[in-house]
């Protein structure tokens, strides 16, 4: 049976949800009274995340660039909680730092796996119920290096450029007043920025500080942000 929100309760699918960027959305969407409803790929963060927040919150094992796990996995959220409000399409992965022509071909596979075909994935099975619905707003994460190239991780730019590309495309398919954004975060102090800039990435901001803008600004999001190209304010 789909749980009954008040209208102010938004409902939030989000993805890659039990570290990094997406734990401390999923915290900050929970703090402000809304309902999280997660995934990542490990069972053990799966588990730690679902104990430190509890119902109505729920989040489950899934590996994103996996379509048959996300299509079970959003048939299940769908006939439990109903469609969402909120679609944030955050799990991703970067390759280890390397020149183009030494990466090898199954990194560079993963990277597109996870970050391309994981955030279409999960369009894929979500959006349907959303425009049944006649709302929603989905919200795929890009990057600095989504707009700009840096040397060794031309894979991880080519997957975030892809985003920006099918974010736009998308935007123009959807019935109103559905929206679609592809989002920068920004530089933030991950355990993703470490595996590229090492100990300099202290010099950037916490998640938890990140989170306090980040949070309020996607709850923010609406029918006139479809197919904008947007930063997290800073």
């Amino acid at each position: 049976m789909k749980q009954k929100d008040a209208p102010s309760i938004r409902r939030i699918v989000l993805t890659g949800a039990s570290r990094g960027l997406g734990r401390v959305m999923a915290d900050g969407f929970a703090a402000a009274g809304h309902q999280v409803i997660g995934c990542a790929r490990s069972k053990r963060a799966v588990a730690e995340v679902e104990k430190a927040l509890g119902p109505p919150h729920h989040f489950s094992a899934v590996d994103v660039s996996d379509d048959a796990a996300v299509a079970r996995w959003a048939k299940a959220v769908l006939a439990e909680f109903g469609p969402p409000d909120l679609l944030v399409n955050n799990a991703a992965v970067i390759n280890a730092n390397a020149v183009l022509w030494e990466v090898p071909a199954q990194d560079f596979a993963e990277v597109m796996r996870v970050n391309v075909e994981g955030t279409v994935h999960v369009v894929r099975h979500f959006l349907p119920a959303m425009i049944k619905a006649g709302r929603g707003v989905i919200v795929n994460f890009s990057s600095g290096w989504g707009r700009s190239t840096s040397p060794e991780v031309a894979p991880y730019c080519a997957s975030k450029y892809a985003i920006e590309g099918l974010t736009a495309a998308l935007s123009q398919e959807l019935p109103k007043p559905l929206a679609a954004v592809a989002l920068n975060p920004g530089i933030i102090d991950t355990d993703m920025l470490r595996s590229c800039f090492g100990s300099s990435a202290g010099n950037f901001p916490s998640p938890q500080k990140w989170a306090k803008k980040a949070v309020p600004f996607l709850l923010s999001l609406d029918a006139k942000s479809n197919g904008k190209s947007l930063d997290v304010p800073t």
